[in-house]
């Protein structure tokens, strides 16, 4: 049983983090602020329930974090200055010259493990980062998170031949399932279903959520720690544009700003104002 103080906790660090990612946005004039709010759940879940990390540097066991979707950064980054690794005040320093925080994540940024962004890249970087694990016998566990439209790259399904292979069972993937990429639905673009069917063919057990209910990601993360002998996926089914009523299944705020007028009425609506 969760304790329902935990997830009063994580729901106000996710509300606390959709805050950062429109203030940023808004900042930088520029972003992708519909599939930064898409994935904060998991990225909250992650960094404040379920990894071994510490601001204080890191260790041969701790647990490790790669963000396929790099333009996600702005999450990313939220829930990094809430763990401490660097001052808030760096976020309204986005994407801006000379700033620490570029518009997709690099690996001089205090706890970003991998410079990524190259859609595709992450789930390989997360095979070879679990492979060496279990090599060196290593007590981690490895986390990547894919947005579905990348999934439309070969590289991805490489990936996952290889984790199934050598048996990763340290390895967690999780899919942004939000429907919707840069050029529309996903299904019309380039059709992903039946998705959960392509994985488990591909050897890797399969677990679907509700990818913005925080009950549900703890679940599946824990039900991902007592799988062996193969990788696990998580498919989230997630809402693009989450917690922000006009950005929400709008493919346009992909990677569209937010002019003053909107940036209050987000504010307003994440209790932030």
């Amino acid at each position: 049983m969760i304790p329902t103080d935990d997830i009063e906790f994580l729901k106000k660090k996710a509300r606390t983090i959709r805050r950062h990612v429109v203030n940023m946005i808004f900042e930088a004039g520029s972003g992708h602020p519909g599939g930064s709010l898409s994935c904060v759940d998991i990225v909250t879940v992650l960094y404040f329930y379920q990894m071994r990390h510490s601001v204080m540097g890191s260790s041969a066991d701790h647990d490790r974090f790669f963000l396929s979707k790099g333009h996600a950064a702005p999450t990313l980054y939220a829930a990094l200055t809430e763990c401490g690794y660097f001052p808030v005040e760096e976020l309204c320093s986005l994407r801006k010259f000379g700033s620490l925080l570029q518009g997709h994540p690099d690996i001089h940024i205090p706890g970003v493990e991998a410079s990524t962004g190259s859609l595709g890249q992450g789930l390989s970087i997360a095979c070879g980062c679990a492979l060496a694990a279990r090599l060196d016998n290593r007590d981690c566990r490895i986390y990547t998170l894919l947005g579905d439209g990348e999934c439309d790259e070969g590289q991805v399904w490489e990936a996952a031949l290889f984790a199934a292979h050598y048996k990763l069972d340290n390895l967690t993937a999780i899919i942004d399932r939000n429907g919707l990429q840069i050029d529309g639905p996903t299904e019309k673009v380039l059709s992903l279903e039946p998705i959960a069917g392509k994985w488990r063919e591909f050897g890797w057990h399969v677990i679907e959520i509700d990818g913005n209910q925080i009950l549900e990601i703890i679940n599946a993360f824990k039900e991902a720690r007592h799988i062996t002998w193969k990788p696990t996926v998580i498919i989230a089914h997630t809402l693009k544009g989450k917690g922000v009523s006009f950005m929400e299944w709008i493919a346009s705020f992909h990677g569209k700003a937010l002019n003053k007028d909107e940036m209050k009425i987000a504010l307003e609506e994440l209790g932030g104002a």
